[in-house]
């Protein structure tokens, strides 16, 4: 196994920093906190001409034809300046699309329909239902899928919170309560997105809700679909493996964020301990600084070594991805949590203050600890696998 990576990868990082260094983005996230979203810089263009709506698209369907790996790069890229673009809802949204075929892929890729995931939990030890996030602390059952007729279409019914970057999108990819997956259009009637504000400014966020909405049922693999002898037991399988695997998906989209954030603030906090000088000597030459930073390096490598790790497994060992992926959100929410204390501890007073940036990243470590499960699920999918093994 070779983690190094290629040549291709360092350019696609290299030019994801390049485009988003074109932005000031964490000074505009400032003024949105006082004068509102409006504030916020529309890089949606930006993702169309770099091409990453189309990252996990096939290429014959004018994608890129990459995978996750590929794509946490680039998600690492957008956690280091915390950048405001519909990235976390994309990414599983176009992984479902491109196992379905969907008709409307080129268009996707193009950046011309934007497509988001309704972030839905596989069952599991602990919670035996396909869930969907609520504003309260308990889940709620995805919702309803019921066939409309005798073709493909469905009439989908139900509410998911907080769903990532809902606001905008053209395309809403359900999966429901029994695990098959259709799609709908987000401005059909029946559906209602209502953009919300938690936490950080720069994560565009929506409650959904939907109500008889019609819908598209998508064969997630046209493959097992088109074989008369399969039956529909493992028809519902297959599509209940590609649902389930836009959740292992996104964990590992939201771990390679949380790293490209703590990045960024360790950082910070290196950068500040040598410029900043009490009793006559730097506070990085102090024992307890030197601590503090050395236990974010260690949370923060240790999460990336399991990210990488998790990008590999989703091409070479499928098997092992699930696990790998909620290890690497469940390290990198811990990274992030320590790290977005730290860099306002080592900063002292200013540090606390809206004078300063640390408590944007701080705004950041706390919705993403909450967001898609919340990484403390994701620490219960490690525990679960683990025992079962």
């Amino acid at each position: 196994m070779n983690l190094s990576l290629t040549d291709e990868q360092e350019f696609l990082r290299e030019a994801a920093r390049g485009t988003l260094s074109r932005y000031k983005i964490v000074e505009a996230a400032r003024e949105a906190l006082d004068k509102g979203l409006g504030e916020l810089p529309d890089l949606w263009p930006a993702a169309r001409e770099a091409g990453w709506a189309g990252l996990l698209i096939s290429d014959a369907q004018g994608g890129a034809g990459l995978d996750v790996f590929d794509a946490m790069l680039v998600a690492e890229e957008l956690g280091r300046v915390i950048a405001p673009v519909p990235f976390l809802g994309l990414l599983p949204a176009t992984a479902i699309l491109d196992a379905a075929g969907h008709d409307q892929l080129a268009a996707i890729a193009a950046g011309e329909v934007r497509p988001v995931w309704i972030p839905t939990r596989p069952p599991g030890d602990l919670e035996t239902r396909w869930t969907v996030d609520t504003p309260g602390s308990a889940r709620d059952e995805a919702p309803r899928i019921e066939r409309d007729g005798d073709g493909d279409g469905v009439r989908v019914t139900g509410h998911a919170a907080f769903v990532p970057d809902a606001p905008g999108a053209d395309l809403l990819v359900v999966v429901g309560a029994d695990g098959t997956v259709a799609v709908v259009d987000a401005h059909a009637a029946g559906v209602t997105v209502e953009q919300v504000v938690r936490y950080d400014v720069t994560r565009s966020l929506a409650n959904v809700t939907l109500d008889n909405a019609p819908g598209t049922a998508l064969a997630v693999d046209a493959a097992v679909a088109a074989d008369a002898a399969t039956s529909a037991t493992d028809a519902a399988g297959t599509a209940n493996a590609v649902a389930a695997d836009a959740w292992y998906v996104a964990q590992a989209l939201l771990a390679a964020e949380a790293v490209g954030t703590v990045q960024t603030t360790l950082e910070m906090s290196v950068r500040y301990a040598k410029e900043r000088f009490t009793f006559g000597r730097a506070i990085g030459s102090y024992q307890s600084i030197k601590h503090e930073l050395t236990e974010v390096l260690r949370r923060m490598e240790n999460a990336r070594s399991l990210l990488y790790y998790a990008g590999w497994a989703r091409t070479d060992g499928p098997d092992e991805f699930p696990l790998a992926a909620s290890a690497a959100r469940s390290a990198a929410g811990a990274a992030l949590d320590t790290a977005a204390r730290s860099v306002i501890n080592v900063h002292g007073g200013i540090g606390a203050t809206w004078e300063h940036d640390a408590p944007l990243y701080f705004r950041r470590a706390q919705l993403t600890r909450r967001l898609i499960g919340g990484h403390g699920d994701a620490t219960d999918r490690v525990a679960e696998r683990l025992l079962a093994g």
